[in-house]
C-alpha cells in the first residue's frame, strides 16, 4: 500500500493518464487490504468461538468406538459415517511373491495400519502341470455346454493358439476340429445338478456343499480337477444328507438371519 501511495504523491499532476492509472492502483491495493484485514479478523473470531480441544474427552470417544462399532443398533450407515470421520484414505497394492494384495489405512490423525489378504489363486493347477487344451476337451467335450467349457478351461489355463482367452467361440471350434458332439441336454444320462443348484436346493452355502462332498456325505463326481461337480438329484433326498445339512443348520450362529442382511465393513482392531 505505501509503493502505490508513493507512486500516486510523486506524479507529475499534468499528466492525468498517469495520474488516474496510479490512482486506480491505488485504490485497488485499498480494497485488498480491507479484504485481507477482513478475513485476519474472521479467523480469529473463529479461533476464540472453536471450542477448546478436550485431550481426555478425544482420549474416551477413541475407547468407546469398538463398543459404538459393534453396537447391535449400529445400523449400516452409522458405520459408514465412522469410516468417513476415521479413515483418510485405503491404498491397495499387490505382493506377486508372497500373492497378497496390501492394503494400507490411512488413518486421519495420520497413523497408518498395514493389513494383508491373501488372493484367491485361480486354478488348482500347478504351472508346470496345466492340462493341454485338447486333452480337457477331449475328457469333458459334449458333456457340458460350450460356454460352461469355456469357463472350466479358463480357470485350468489351459493354453491354446496364441494363449488367448477361452471363448464360447474358440470352444466350438476347437470341438467341431476334434469330431467331438455338441452337448445334448436331452440325452438319457443319471440326472445330476451343479454344486450352485445343490446349495440352492438345500439351502446352504457352496462352501458347506463343498464341505458335505470332502466328508463323504455326499456323493459327486469330478472329471478331472477344476472340472464341474456333478451331484446326483436322488443323493439330496438321502439320510446322510438330511443329516448333514441339519448339521450345517445347526452350527449357524443365533443371529444367522440378521448377519445375511448386514453387509458392512470391519475395522482392524474393533
Amino acid at each position: 500500500m505505501t509503493v502505490a501511495s508513493r507512486r500516486y504523491e510523486a506524479v507529475d499532476p499534468q499528466k492525468r493518464l498517469v495520474a488516474r492509472e496510479l490512482e486506480a492502483r491505488w485504490e485497488k491495493t485499498l480494497e485488498r487490504v480491507a479484504d485481507l484485514e477482513r478475513r485476519v479478523a474472521e479467523l480469529d473470531a473463529t479461533r476464540v468461538s472453536r471450542p477448546r480441544v478436550d485431550r481426555e474427552g478425544l482420549l474416551g470417544l477413541a475407547r468407546d468406538l469398538p463398543a459404538a462399532w459393534n453396537a447391535p443398533t449400529a445400523d449400516a450407515r452409522t458405520k459408514q459415517r465412522l469410516v468417513r470421520v476415521l479413515v483418510r484414505e485405503v491404498i491397495i497394492d499387490l505382493d506377486d511373491a508372497t500373492n497378497e494384495a496390501i492394503a494400507t489405512i490411512h488413518w486421519t490423525g495420520g497413523r497408518h495400519t498395514e493389513l494383508r489378504v491373501a488372493r484367491v489363486r485361480v486354478g488348482r493347477y500347478p504351472a508346470d502341470r496345466q492340462p493341454s487344451a485338447v486333452v480337457v476337451m477331449r475328457k469333458m467335450g459334449g458333456k457340458w455346454p460350450d460356454r460352461e467349457l469355456a469357463v472350466t478351461m479358463n480357470r485350468m489355463r489351459c493354453k491354446g493358439a496364441g494363449a488367448a482367452t477361452w471363448t464360447t467361440v474358440r470352444v466350438k471350434e476347437l470341438r467341431e476340429r476334434l469330431g467331438i458332439a455338441p452337448f445334448d441336454p436331452n440325452a438319457e444320462c443319471v440326472e445330476s445338478v451343479s454344486i450352485d443348484e445343490t446349495a440352492k436346493r438345500l439351502s446352504i452355502c457352496v462352501p458347506s456343499v463343498h464341505r458335505l462332498i470332502r466328508d463323504g456325505v455326499l456323493p459327486a463326481t469330478q472329471i478331472m480337477p477344476s472340472a464341474p461337480w456333478q451331484v446326483p438329484v436322488a443323493a439330496l433326498e438321502s439320510e446322510a444328507v438330511r443329516i448333514g445339512v441339519r448339521a450345517v443348520v445347526e452350527r449357524r450362529p443365533r443371529n444367522f438371519s440378521d448377519l445375511q442382511d448386514s453387509k458392512t465393513l470391519r475395522l482392524p482392531g474393533v
